[in-house]
């Protein structure tokens, strides 16, 4: 049995701090690949030895590290335990920060991802050399497509083995370089501190992201004294603030004359705390708001001045605004294609006010007509005080409301015929709070928690975008649990391919007695997939028949969670009221309509005023 299929008594472990950089590699050697269990540094045993006011002096680079983190506020990290990275877990074990030990370290990266989404700072996750450090990689670019600030810390072979094959050895800077805002071989152990405190202001300051510092073995177990600086980024890293006030007062005459405005408002809103100042903004001047799917409560969706989320499978009405608008207020958005579609026929006759932290978004996709770059709060702010009449847009506001009547997202629920996935989305609303987290996985279910969730408050969607990661729902769903506050609800809506892919993240939540629920909308399909397959490729179903699923609700029960099955309308209600009112993990295993479609839909590349109600329109 691997070292990391046991727990290893404290005693132990600390007398392990000078071991190698692995056990033996024929037998009880530090794996990535088998039973998933840390050496004695969960959220159970982690906690201060002692409650000295005064910190204890750094010895070692693992407690210049732990240090840093300590230093930096850190509140929890999420990891699995190994060889090379055991100095750093040792120093953690007299630590206050809370280690949550995952099942597997992509659910570590996940987990610190959401956790840093819902709370706005850097969520930390750790992992060993070689594959503990390359299962990190999926989370760290998921991380990096959504501009999710984080933290990654890699165990890595001692200095004098890099480079020789060593066992576990993986060029771990090399393989994350291109999915990381910023990147460091750890090699001083007088600077490891300080490398983390840096790594850990990049991830937050600017348009936020993950960093990596891969940490050699010989360097965390050297000694030293030298205590980290306080986070901060290098003195070479530079973020624009405000915007060319000369630009600016441009877009400001160009709003006031606007007959057709909106606000397009991405996720670089909610990560710059612009949200409130956006919604004023829009509300002063009377501006129809959309989103993108980053963005999704940046602005109230019950609101009479939103049109929800646009593109692929946006609504019909918010694609309609984006198509026929004069003026688009973008802010914090990099207009990937999925919000797009075919550039060519994006808003076609706007002209386009594109604000955005980072310089290189400007003009990427889309030509800024007005190119503002500077944070998304103190932007929209200068915006504000420039603007001094608002657009004369009454005509334009009512065609929106006709839009929504025209395209609305109403659907039949035939009582003969299997449960629609809309009924149970908007059950779950129903039986939740307003400020409750949703968290997903991706495909159609995905977009069915969009579609049909009503959105008021930023900070409540986690869910894989640019990336699009199946497996992404359960383990961010633990990340944004310890992140939440105490009173919101937790919600992961899943699909069956999705939750498949990391259920074994179960076991931490039923571990640690994590209130949530998940919601499985089981219809035995990778939807998506089978969903373009009819569309596209003549309803060729290969591999997207899942016909071979677990019992999910049995499954949960067998990790020691509620588990709840729904095979029928007036199951639903009471169902997620019971599942709702477990104090700890449920699982709903949902079967639903495995014909169910999500419409609208823009085909890739297509233009968005043009979008489909159904499949024969595609």
């Amino acid at each position: 049995m691997s070292e990391r299929a046991t727990s290893i008594p404290p005693e132990e472990q600390h007398d392990d701090q000078d071991a190698d950089t692995t056990a033996n590699a024929g037998g009880d050697d530090t794996t990535a690949g088998g039973d998933d269990t840390t050496a004695g540094a969960t959220s159970a045993d982690t906690a201060a030895a002692g409650n000295d006011t005064q910190p204890k002096p750094v010895t070692t680079g693992a407690e210049s590290v732990v240090r840093a983190l300590e230093n930096a506020g850190v509140e929890y990290a999420f990891g699995v335990q190994g060889g090379a990275i055991m100095p750093v877990y040792d120093a953690l074990y007299d630590s206050e920060i809370t280690h949550v030990t995952m099942a597997h370290e992509q659910g570590a990266s996940h987990a610190a991802d959401a956790y840093g989404i819902v709370s706005g700072e850097p969520g930390v996750c750790l992992a060993t050399s070689g594959p503990g450090a390359t299962n990190l990689v999926t989370g760290i670019a998921d991380a990096d497509m959504d501009s999710d600030p984080m933290l990654a810390l890699t165990g890595q072979v001692p200095t004098d083995f890099v480079g020789n094959d060593a066992f576990q050895e993986t060029d771990t800077t090399g393989v994350t370089t291109p999915v990381t805002k910023d990147n460091t071989f750890a090699a001083d152990p007088d600077r490891v501190g300080t490398d983390v405190s840096e790594a850990f202001a990049l991830a937050r300051e600017g348009r936020p992201g993950p960093t990596l510092v891969d940490l050699p073995k010989d360097v965390t177990n050297a000694e030293t004294d030298r205590e980290p600086d306080e986070p901060a980024t290098p003195d070479t890293y530079e973020v624009t603030e405000e915007a060319d006030p000369t630009i600016v007062a441009s877009a400001a005459e160009r709003i006031e004359n606007a007959t057709r405005p909106i606000m397009l408002l991405g996720g670089g809103v909610i990560k710059g705390e612009a949200s409130e100042t956006c919604r004023e903004f829009a509300i002063e001047h009377d501006i129809p708001v959309v989103t993108t799917m980053p963005g999704i409560g940046s602005f109230p969706e019950d609101h009479e001045l939103s049109m929800e989320m646009a593109g692929m499978h946006g609504t019909g009405y918010a694609n309609m605004a984006i198509t026929h608008c004069d003026t688009m207020i973008a802010v914090g958005t990099r207009f990937d294609d999925r919000l797009t579609g075919g550039i060519e026929t994006f808003a076609p006759d706007a002209e386009i006010i594109h604000v955005d932290i980072d310089p290189a978004e400007i003009s990427k996709n889309i030509h800024a007509d007005y190119p503002l770059v500077g944070d998304a709060d103190t932007v929209v702010s200068q915006l504000a005080r420039a603007v001094e009449t608002s657009p004369q847009a009454t005509k334009w506001r009512a065609q929106c409301q006709q839009w929504k009547s025209d395209y609305s997202m109403a659907y039949d629920v035939p009582e003969d015929e299997p449960i629609q996935p809309e009924f149970v989305v908007e059950a779950l609303d129903e039986a939740t709070s307003d400020n409750a987290i949703v968290t997903t996985g991706v495909g159609q279910h995905q977009m069915w928690a969009c579609q049909y969730w009503t959105y008021t408050e930023p900070r409540t969607w986690v869910s894989s975008h640019g990336l699009g990661t199946m497996g992404y729902g359960l383990p961010a769903a633990i990340g944004a649990r310890l992140a939440a506050d105490d009173d919101q609800e937790v919600v992961c809506i899943d699909g069956d391919g999705s939750f498949l892919m990391t259920l074994q993240g179960l076991s931490v939540a039923v571990r640690e007695n994590l209130d949530i629920t998940v919601a499985v909308l089981n219809n035995e399909y990778i939807g998506m997939v089978r969903q373009w397959q009819d569309a596209f490729f003549e309803g060729r179903h290969s591999a997207s028949d899942y016909g071979w699923m677990p019992e999910f609700d049995k499954l949960a029960e067998a990790f020691g969670a509620s588990g709840f099955r729904i095979d029928e309308y007036d199951e639903v209600a009471d169902t997620i009221e019971a599942a709702l009112a477990e104090d700890g993990p449920s699982v709903i295993d949902v079967h639903i309509d495995p014909q169910a479609n999500v419409y609208p839909m823009v085909p890739s590349g297509g233009d968005n005023g043009q979008f489909a109600l159904a499949e024969d329109q595609l």
